[in-house]
């Protein structure tokens, strides 16, 4: 598992590190997660690894209420500023241990997986089918080339959802630098 010092380092010498504002690929990769998702709205939204709310931007007004974390403090001020809404809380957590109670309409894991060991990806699995809704949907997107502050590579904990028996996938969406999969419950 990543240790969460790597990330407040990464934040203490840029204020958006993985150039999210900038690239286009992360412009590309939000739109299509957003326009992938298969209803209009969605009720209760949870939204880990946040990091400056880019994507949490575009989730909003699809969500009545979004909870948006992220391990460090830093990217989350300038999330608070990029999404003034009333409805979008943001905290700063961790996975898998800090989870919100209650069902949720809504679970976005936008590049987060692969930092967390097996074990806290399975923990993770196992939070997603304890508390999402009948009707609710999982989005998960990730890069897929190797890195070395990875765990496992973004291919690898897709198929690892993949193979939850609680959940079937909705939506494939498979090109050369990320994936998309959007799951609802089997």
């Amino acid at each position: 598992m990543t240790a969460p010092e790597y990330f407040t380092d990464m934040y203490a010498r840029s204020a958006d590190p993985w150039h999210l504002g900038e690239r286009e690929y992360e412009h590309r990769k939000y739109g299509i997660t957003v326009a992938s998702l298969p209803h209009r709205s969605y009720g209760r939204a949870f939204e880990p690894g946040c990091s400056i709310g880019l994507l949490t931007a575009l989730l909003a007004p699809r969500c009545d209420e979004l909870l948006a974390t992220d391990a460090v403090a830093a990217p989350l001020e300038q999330a608070r500023r990029t999404v003034p809404d009333p409805h979008v809380r943001f905290e700063q957590a961790s996975l898998p241990h800090e989870w919100p109670d209650g069902e949720l309409d809504l679970v976005v894991l936008s590049e987060v997986l692969y930092f967390l060991s097996a074990e806290a990806r399975a923990q993770v699995r196992a939070r997603v089918l304890e508390g999402l809704s009948a009707e609710g949907h999982l989005v998960v997107v990730h890069w897929r080339h190797p890195f070395d502050e990875a765990d496992c590579t973004g291919d690898d904990a897709h198929r690892e959802l993949g193979d939850e028996p609680g959940l079937t996938t909705i939506v494939s969406h498979v090109e050369d630098d990320f994936r998309l999969e959007v799951m609802g419950r089997a």
